[in-house]
């Protein structure tokens, strides 16, 4: 059956030049991503996504999406979400520190803005309990009227996802401790209800009493017993499982990748909706043709002619973290950019990783020079910046958002100034315009003496000479950023995990002129190619 709804569709139908053809290498994804899960009033599943700053709603049994708040909506990055009896929904705004309320009639305000990392949610019997992803965590009851929270517990190793039980405790994951531990209501000591876990990330009661626990690691949901702490394995999805909710005594857990499955029985996960691309960001080609595709915390590759695979993600051993760009380093290896403001060589299929280097915060577009160095951009404050043989010297500074970059044949930098909206190349220490006039140029690429650009603002595909003449839209409409006449906002990070989450639109031209487009308004890859 088909399924309606999902991500935002209103860039329309992409137009592509004459003499080129626009293919999907991977589906669209239907969600941004899928964090905190909450069953409504109407028996819809309420899905919060950082990635899209979005909350969605889903029938459970058609699968039919619906936008409850889309990007500008007044929710940023929901991380976690509740409703209260009045129908009020309250979202943990896990990379503004803080909570917001959704009215009904679709007005927005900020409850609270003082909770650090602000990830789980609950409401039991009029009182709103809100806790904190860090290892010195609180729990603490908020004022709906926005007076000062009332504490009740401090000091946790990261909390997560939680829920009051039928003996009126709160019960939740006490994740860097790998246990379940649960309180009163009023406060006090905790008890320890299970440990040995594989990263528990929620804990939500089923009607029938006892706990449902997703394992962010592991990526195993269990049963378990609140009053013995047995433990009974109900589903293994994979790692990145995120949160728990029920419909009707029906079990659905959500998947960091946007995934929904709902367990039907003792080992049987069945998909809800699909699981997806968040993001994407970074593209890039390596010589035997496969295609990088960088997407946060999830990484894949496309061999020729295949399916895309996922490589590597948050909790492989020697992760090199939420991945932005990527540049091919020989066969099997990629340097990467992330969000801790690095860059990473990395082998997924070793699960070996190397910090080249660090500590440029806000790390955005990378590619290699023909001599072998790495140029890369750094957003904030606005520099462009040459790794060659261990040393770092900065190329040209004073930029508008630098992103994506490009490298010539002779050693041309080019790089796509977003805020500037331009692209330039870098001579002499200093920036020359090449093509001016673009809306958010960022996706970046040189092949067969041209230069290409995508515009996200204008979401075109645009070739030029490599002195910015001869200027030819290739394609326009295409499915890349936030939806026409929005913004997507600049996300932040999230705490120990992970540093500011900004995004970019990658961009690779293989060396017969096909142009890989990383699709994010859509969540898929694009393959623009000339006809032969």
């Amino acid at each position: 059956m088909a399924q309606a709804g999902g991500r935002e569709t209103e860039n329309g139908i992409a137009q592509v030049a004459e003499g080129w053809s626009l293919s999907r290498l991977t589906r669209p994804s239907r969600l941004n991503g899928a964090n905190g899960i909450r069953t409504g009033a109407d028996g819809r599943i309420y899905v919060a996504q950082v990635a899209g700053s979005r909350v969605s709603a889903i029938d459970p049994d058609s699968g039919d999406i619906s936008t409850v708040s889309a990007i500008g909506g007044g929710i940023t990055a929901p991380d976690d979400l509740v409703f209260d009896d009045e129908g009020n929904l309250y979202c943990t705004e896990i990379t503004l520190n803080r909570v917001s309320m959704l009215s009904p009639n679709g007005t927005s305000r900020v409850l609270q803005g003082d909770i650090d990392t602000a990830n789980p949610i609950t409401f039991h019997r009029g009182r709103l309990i809100v806790g904190e992803l860090t290892m010195n965590a609180r729990i603490m009851e908020l004022d709906r009227n926005g007076g000062a929270p009332k504490m009740l517990l401090e000091n946790i190793p990261m909390v997560n996802a939680f829920d009051v039980g039928p003996d009126g405790k709160l019960y939740f994951p006490a994740q860097g401790a790998n246990e379940i531990w649960r309180i009163s209501l009023d406060g006090g000591e905790p008890e320890v209800v299970t440990k040995d876990l594989g990263v528990p990330d929620s804990v939500k009661f089923h009607p029938d009493g006892y706990i449902v626990s997703t394992q962010v690691h592991s990526g195993q949901v269990l049963k378990i017993d609140p009053r013995t702490g047995e433990k009974e394995l109900l589903a293994d999805i994979g790692p990145g499982l995120d949160n728990v909710t029920f419909v009707n005594g029906r079990t659905f857990v959500s998947h960091i990748t946007g995934s929904i499955h709902e367990i039907t029985a003792p080992g049987v996960a069945k998909p809800l909706v699909e699981k997806g691309l968040q993001w994407p960001l970074g593209v890039a080609l390596a010589e035997d043709g496969t295609l990088f595709v960088a997407d946060g915390g999830f990484n894949h590759t496309i061999a020729p002619g295949g399916e895309i695979e996922l490589v590597g993600h948050l909790f492989s051993p020697n992760s090199p973290g939420w991945v932005r760009d990527v540049v091919s380093d020989g066969p099997g290896s990629w340097v990467v950019t992330n969000a801790f403001g690095s860059l990473v060589r990395w082998n997924p299929a070793a699960q070996e990783s190397e910090v080249l280097v660090s500590g440029y915060d806000i790390a955005m577009g990378v590619a290699r020079t023909p001599a072998g160095a790495y140029v890369f951009t750094q957003a904030d404050p606005g520099r462009v910046m040459l790794l060659d043989g261990g040393e770092v010297r900065e190329l040209a500074t004073g930029l508008a958002v630098p992103s994506c970059v490009a490298v010539a044949p002779d050693g041309t930098i080019y790089v796509s100034e977003t805020d500037g909206g331009r692209v330039v190349k870098i001579v002499g220490g200093r920036a020359e315009t090449v093509i001016d006039g673009l809306g958010q140029p960022e996706g970046l690429a040189v092949q067969g003496g041209k230069l290409y650009v995508i515009d996200v603002k204008a979401k075109a595909l645009i070739q030029t000479d490599l002195s910015g003449s001869g200027r030819r839209v290739l394609a326009n409409w295409l499915p890349v950023g936030a939806p026409e006449g929005l913004v997507a906002p600049r996300l932040g990070g999230i705490g120990i995990f992970c540093g500011p989450m900004w995004t970019i639109t990658g961009l690779a031209v293989g060396p017969d002129g096909t142009a890989y487009i990383a699709a994010n308004g859509e969540g898929s890859v694009l393959a623009l190619k000339p006809d032969r």
